[in-house]
């Protein structure tokens, strides 16, 4: 049984978004008992910059004001991820790639010593025993072709992180089903 999801939509259409109509089939079939929507259309999120890229790097406890302002929303949404039990994605795939506010989301997820570590042996990520399901979505490119960098990409940064549980959806096949 799934116990908490986090639904992460990152299509820029909001109406007759395909990704967007392929997680709410996914979701309905799941019956969370939980719910947390993190819609990047809605709420767009900031581009890291300096500030936070030094600050990341400064231990937690040593932080100025000003670095734990600038991480606030990183750590908000690592608490999200770190609170569910599987995550949602629905991923539309804009010029053979992630939308910029998906990759936003990532860059701001993606921190060393919160959501994975550096080891002699490489990285290892620690967000283990999540699941993550992804929709993925194109106008014309092949998920899972060779044009198709969205996807690897993702798959590769929730691994990084720890998440190994990964499934792929073809969105459009999700939503041909349930008509």
């Amino acid at each position: 049984m799934i116990r908490k999801i986090l639904l992460v939509d990152a299509s820029g259409t909001v109406d007759g978004s395909v990704s967007r109509a392929a997680t709410a089939k996914l979701i309905a079939d799941m019956a969370p008992a939980d719910m947390t929507i993190r819609d990047l259309a809605e709420t767009p999120l900031p581009q890291v910059d300096q500030t936070w890229i030094n600050a990341r790097l400064v231990p937690a406890q040593e932080r100025s004001e000003n670095e734990r302002a600038s991480l606030a929303l990183s750590d908000r949404l690592i608490a999200e991820i770190a609170a569910a039990d599987t995550i949602v994605i629905g991923m539309p795939m804009y010029n053979f790639g992630m939308p910029a506010a998906l990759k936003a989301w990532i860059d701001l997820i993606a921190r060393p010593k919160v959501t994975f570590a550096y080891t002699e042996n490489g990285p290892v990520g620690l967000l283990e025993g999540k699941r993550a399901i992804v929709a993925a979505s194109s106008g014309g490119v092949p998920i899972g072709s060779d044009m198709d960098f969205a996807t690897p990409h993702l798959q590769q940064v929730l691994r990084f992180i720890g998440i190994d549980d990964i499934t792929v959806h073809v969105a459009k096949d999700v939503v041909a089903a349930a008509a």
